[in-house]
């Protein structure tokens, strides 16, 4: 069953979508889709069990392309680019390769095409053992995630989920859901023999990540042909949020092209 995606829109000019990663939403793009509206129409969804949108009990990479495709559809939207980070990236991937024909061209954000180690999966687990009947603020539950996730900027990214109103707390990611489809969030689906996207596609790598590693350029290429793969150097795997001016500028160059 396709979920409807939560999403705001910027700008005016061709569509663009984005889709964030692991534990984010489109919200942690606006500055980015700000920028790129300046030429697009940008539209930053929530994914599945994330940010504004509805929860399910399962969240593959299939699923979650179909959300997109329907999501889009019913935004009036029939072929857009695709920029997607992480998790968002294998979202696009897959999307790109069911239904190329939507897709106009593909931007992939410090991912590829292969399963990865659950590093993430003590994320979820450490957010779900915190008592937030005994949180008032988030000053506090960043002291009691200290010991379990001791990078600061980990923990201040994973808080963004952490939302106070009616008087609690709650976090607004499904994190049972997350914790149960682990497996297949690492992972990458099976594609059909001798499928693949035959448009123009840029993976770009954080130079101080693992995520994209030459290893993988021949994963990458059996499915994207036409892929360019660029990296900047000073980044990490949140290379949008550290080098935003380098993102950009690699990204605009590919969608103006």
């Amino acid at each position: 069953m396709t979920l409807p995606l939560a999403a705001v829109e910027y700008g005016a000019g061709p569509p663009l979508a984005i889709l964030h990663g692991l534990f984010g939403s489109g919200r942690n793009w606006a500055s980015i889709a700000q920028r790129l509206a300046a030429n697009h129409r940008v539209i930053a969804f929530d994914l599945r069990n994330h940010g504004a949108s509805p929860w399910a009990e399962t969240m593959d990479y299939g699923e979650m392309a179909e959300d997109l495709r329907a999501s889009l559809h019913a935004h009036g939207y029939e072929r857009v680019a695709l920029l997607g980070h992480s998790m968002g990236g294998k979202v696009a991937m897959i999307a790109a390769l069911e239904h190329g024909a939507a897709v106009e061209r593909l931007i992939v954000a410090d991912i590829a095409p292969v399963a990865y180690p659950a590093h993430h999966l003590w994320h979820v687990q450490a957010m779900r053992r915190l008592d937030l009947a005994a949180i008032k603020r988030r000053s506090e539950a960043d002291a009691r995630l200290a010991g379990a996730i001791p990078d600061p900027g980990e923990r201040g990214f994973l808080l963004q989920n952490l939302i106070f109103d009616n008087g609690g707390v709650r976090w607004r990611t499904n994190l049972a859901a997350i914790e149960r489809e682990m497996p297949r969030l690492v992972g990458f689906p099976a594609v059909a023999e001798g499928r693949s996207y035959e448009g123009p596609v840029l993976f770009i790598a954080g130079g101080r990540s693992d995520y994209l590693q030459p290893a993988h350029e021949p994963a990458i290429r059996h499915l994207f042909p036409k892929a360019e793969i660029a990296r900047i150097e000073n980044a990490g795997h949140w290379l949008h949020a550290e080098q935003p001016d380098a993102f950009l500028a690699i990204v605009e160059s590919f969608l103006n092209r």
